[in-house]
């Protein structure tokens, strides 16, 4: 099925939303592209049920009355020619033709390797809260969350409203980093009243900075952690370990459209355009900055790929505000050395393929890894072992090659992209 578009946009998180409702304001024909078929991506996750009007539900409101065209349960994976990407849908292959491109990829948890962290129960803060999200119950369940980000918190507050039992919070980052964090956001009252709220929801619950996680135990469960604040160590029951060490950005699709990365973050200039001419990036890709971030952003590109550059730029100075408090959250929960000796030679690495660091080390590059024990090459393709690779031998994934997810067959043999013009009538999901 072919698709014609003016702005094709990939991703329905706040930034694609954001930027999808700019575009559109202009008149032209645009299209979100979503995997989920649900508006707000995992960060908006299951806010549309909600009785009260919240910003998720205002931005979604204001996206379907937009006139904007949702394709979801729609995967971008791969790029055959400029101005067309290859999708995956349930029911069919999709062509779709765009004059202009925002990637709103998101970001994803990053894991590090500690002994016993492939064992079942052990799971990433936000992926719990995902599945939490769709009915997973945990009442009565006993959590210890650690890694790092203002996301333990926020889950924490999440487990526990749903009857969950928070063992611990522990933040890898010291208490001087944290607190340093702390001007930051005097410019942002909201996001204070925020976190207050969350800190007296969870009085009582031991919130530690300066303490990471060592090992997990248990039989086909797990069943404790080991924690330490590089003093001291100890250990904690528990029947559940959400652990994730802040957010990776999913920079596959553009690195396969060819745009230029600055340390890991898509480039952009003042006008959120990639370094690939007509193709704009907004959201965590650039930088781990939030919601408010992404939004700013997403509104910036789409005002920009609509030609409507005086709308984008009586926003630059709200970006720029929001850019320092996305430098002060890089500098306060940045990860510390320590984490890097966490896995031992025989911990895996890289669980898709069971290759263990030891394994790993003996190679001088990710390419000579990859070629000679197949890490990155399972279902995952490197977006775990990844970035736990660059982070503690300092290599990591260094190109991506079509397609960009594990896609079927079908999908792939498509008619062609020939230069025949396609039917943009062609728009339902």
């Amino acid at each position: 099925m072919n698709h014609a578009f003016d702005i094709v946009i990939v991703g329905a998180g706040p930034a694609g939303l954001a930027a999808a409702c700019a575009a559109a304001e202009s008149g032209q024909r645009v299209a979100v592209l979503d995997d989920t078929p649900w508006l707000g991506g995992q960060i908006w996750r299951g806010e549309q049920s909600r009785p009260q009007l919240s910003q998720a539900q205002r931005w979604i409101e204001r996206f379907r009355r937009s006139g904007a065209t949702l394709l979801d349960r729609t995967s971008a994976i791969a790029c055959p020619q400029p101005g067309v990407l290859l999708a995956e849908h349930p029911d069919e292959p999709r062509e779709i033709h765009w004059q202009r491109l925002i990637l709103a990829t998101g970001a994803r948890e990053m894991f590090l390797p500690f002994p016993g962290w492939t064992l079942p129960g052990i799971v990433g803060p936000g992926g719990l809260q995902a599945l939490v999200k769709n009915g997973w119950p945990v009442d009565g369940k006993r959590i210890v969350v650690a890694g790092s980000g203002l996301l333990l918190l926020a889950v924490a507050d999440g487990l526990k409203k749903h009857g969950a039992k928070i063992v611990s919070v522990s933040e890898q980052a010291p208490w001087s980093r944290v607190l340093g964090f702390g001007p930051a956001l005097l410019s942002h009252p909201g996001k204070m009243l925020q976190g207050a709220g969350i800190k007296l929801r969870l009085l009582g619950v031991p919130y530690r900075c300066g303490v990471w996680p060592v090992k997990a135990e248990g039989d086909e469960q797990v069943r404790r952690v080991t924690l330490t604040d590089g003093r001291n160590t100890w250990t904690e029951d528990c029947d559940l370990f959400a652990c994730g060490f802040n957010l990776v950005p999913n920079v596959e699709l553009p690195l396969a459209l060819g745009c230029a990365l600055s340390d890991g973050f898509v480039r952009v200039n003042e006008w959120q355009a990639a370094s690939v001419e007509n193709v704009y990036c907004a959201g965590e890709p650039t930088g781990i900055g939030g919601v408010d971030c992404a939004l700013v952003e997403g509104r910036i590109a789409g005002c920009a790929a609509g030609d409507r550059h005086a709308p984008a730029k009586a926003l630059f100075a709200k970006r720029a505000c929001w850019h320092r408090f996305r430098a002060a959250l890089a500098r306060a929960f940045a990860l510390r050395p320590e984490l890097k000796s966490l896995a031992a030679d025989d911990t895996l690495i890289c669980r898709c393929e069971d290759v263990t660091l030891g394994r790993m080390k003996q190679f001088n590059g990710w390419r000579d890894a990859k070629l000679q024990s197949r890490c990155g090459m399972g279902p995952c393709q490197g977006r775990v072992c990844g970035a736990a690779a660059k982070f503690i031998l300092g290599r990591g994934m260094e190109s991506v090659r079509p397609p960009v997810f594990p896609a079927r067959v079908s999908s792939l043999i498509t008619s062609g992209t020939s230069a025949s013009n396609p039917n943009p009538n062609q728009t339902t999901t």
